[in-house]
């Protein structure tokens, strides 16, 4: 039985047994560099999920910004709500392919940008209270000039929010932490508080006052609060971040107004060892005690491995007592991930260096110094013409490809472990 279908393979990757995994897979039968997806282990993931909302009454919509591979959006569209955009391409995407729900968010949006966004969207999410006040009466116009169109047709509502910041740290890398200090992201309640009052020519202390009173004319419109502070984390971050919007926010949570609380992305509800009891109760309790719709937008934890980058050994070289072997793919282009976060990509059948008896430094084609991918070691020289597989290579990824000093995107492959099927969908 070769490596990558192997029992072993899934044990070093941390991969559920249960869990279908390219079975079959000929790396030499695709082209070279391909991310390629395999759809069995993409509905393993939304099986999953498609549990946790069942139980939960969670709704789930698949973050674009981590996975936009539409050509397998038939299986997203059946088995979650929707999806979340960051804006008009993202939402004109999530309308067009999967056609269902789409949730929008951006930290800042032109005139323009929310006139199309009023289009493609069902929920619109504001950065904060001033950027909500200087679109209020354009964004509920416009709920009401769609109101009749979209009951018609069985679209949803408009509805907007604001993203909260939570101020609860809980991400381990400062560039993936929107809870950092100075963040843009989100509105803290000091500052909301604030900007309420200005609105209102009321000063700040007697806020409590007027908010127990009724819903101020400045809110008027809003129906939910978006939050999102974690980072690839399990559920134990979440509750301690949930605790913190509960007594910072709790008297809005409780407004009979606000309908609903997205808790944002983050997730990593498909991994082995989440606590997926624990989330169905947490989600359960919220909804329940303040009578709103859940959502969770979790991007990484639908595509956490279902794919593969497949490259391959174009030249071997030797600096001093380094032996380097440049491939068709590419850090920089292809995975930044790995240099943004960073982190060290799984290479199928390697170890790290000097575990086995033969250390490369793996780089790209580029003539940037700095576009390696790390040294793995292997148990045979390598070769030219040789297939290196880099694992977990679906998220963030295809989103984030592009062609710094001619280097070509890689193709893009469907494989079935279950039918054996494999398709090249984009060259």
């Amino acid at each position: 039985m070769s490596l990558h279908h192997s029992s072993e393979l899934k044990r070093r990757l941390g991969l559920a047994p249960d869990r279908p995994y390219f079975e079959g897979f000929d790396p030499a039968e695709v082209p070279s560099p391909s991310f390629v997806i395999d759809r069995a282990a993409l509905q393993y993931n939304l099986d999953i999920l498609s549990d946790v909302a069942e139980r939960s009454g969670a709704e789930i919509l698949l973050a674009l910004k981590a996975f936009s591979a539409f050509a397998v959006f038939d299986q997203v569209s059946e088995a979650l709500s929707g999806c979340c955009a960051s804006g008009p391409h993202e939402a004109r995407l999530g309308r067009e392919k999967i056609g269902k729900q789409v949730h929008s968010y951006s930290a800042a949006y032109s005139e323009e940008q929310l006139e199309e966004l009023f289009v493609t969207s069902d929920h619109i999410v504001f950065n904060n209270l001033a950027q909500w006040l200087r679109f209020r009466a354009r964004a509920n116009e416009v709920r009401v000039e769609q109101r009749a169109v979209r009951a018609a047709t069985g679209c949803a509502q408009l509805s907007y929010g604001i993203r909260i910041n939570p101020e609860q740290r809980e991400g381990t890398v400062d560039l993936y932490d929107p809870s950092a200090p100075g963040s843009r992201l989100g509105t803290t309640r000091q500052q909301f508080d604030q900007t309420l009052a200005a609105a209102l020519g009321i000063e700040q202390s007697k806020l409590f006052t007027v908010l127990q009173q009724g819903w101020p004319e400045p809110l008027q419109g809003l129906e939910g609060l978006h939050f999102h502070n974690l980072c690839e984390q399990g559920v134990e971050p979440l509750e301690r971040t949930l605790a913190t919007v509960e007594e910072v926010w709790g008297d809005l949570l409780c407004r009979p107004e606000i309908g609903w609380l997205n808790m944002g992305g983050g997730h990593h509800i498909t991994k082995p060892d989440y606590n997926r009891e624990r989330l169905i109760e947490l989600v359960r309790r919220c909804r329940e005690q303040y009578q709103l719709k859940v959502i969770l937008e979790p991007g990484e934890a639908i595509a956490i491995h279902t794919g593969i980058l497949v490259s391959t050994v174009l030249d071997l070289s030797q600096n001093g007592s380094t032996l380097l072997a440049t491939l068709d793919c590419s850090a920089t282009c292809h995975m930044p991930d790995t240099l943004e976060m960073p982190y060290r990509a799984e290479i199928w059948g390697a170890e790290p260096p000097a575990v086995l008896p033969h250390t490369y430094r793996l780089g790209s084609q580029s003539c940037l110094a700095g576009d390696v991918m790390g040294n793995y070691s292997f148990a045979k020289p390598l070769q030219i013409g040789d297939r290196v597989i880099f694992d977990d290579m679906s998220h963030y990824t295809m989103v984030k490809t592009n062609t710094f000093n001619g280097i070509p995107l890689p193709s893009i492959v469907l494989w079935d472990s279950r039918t054996k099927k494999l398709e090249v969908v984009r060259s």
